[in-house]
């Protein structure tokens, strides 16, 4: 039964950082693909960063320059560097992991695994 725990949210003022976790559990090879994705108050799920087994990594036009997805595999671990945090970041965040082959790695409904969440304000 694979689980993910995310960690690190909070409250922060325009401009903070944050560092998001995302601890992996009861899987025996690594996944496809990993990410990162929010949900605002009163909008979509929206994908904000996602890495692939290669090492590859894609970004939200929003968050390019400001967010860095990292993983590191020895502590089954995925990471979201959050700097230059704005208001309009504030949402909850999510970790998702997939096992199959998906074209569009951002597209939150090809994951099929996912966190709990951890909520992520950012205070003007």
């Amino acid at each position: 039964q694979v689980q993910l725990v995310e960690s690190g949210g909070g409250s922060v003022q325009s401009g903070g950082s944050l560092r998001l976790s995302c601890a992996a559990y009861g899987y025996s090879y690594s996944a496809y693909y990993m990410g990162w994705f929010r949900m605002a108050p009163g909008k979509e799920l929206e994908g904000v960063a996602a890495i692939e087994s290669d090492g590859s990594t894609s970004y939200a036009d929003s968050v390019k320059g400001r967010f860095t997805i990292s993983q590191d595999n020895a502590k089954n671990t995925l990471y979201l560097q959050m700097n230059s945090l704005k208001p309009e970041d504030t949402a909850i965040y999510y970790c998702a992991a997939s096992w199959i082959r998906i074209t569009n790695i951002l597209d939150p409904s090809n994951y099929g695994h996912w966190g709990q969440g951890t909520q992520v304000t950012v205070s003007s």
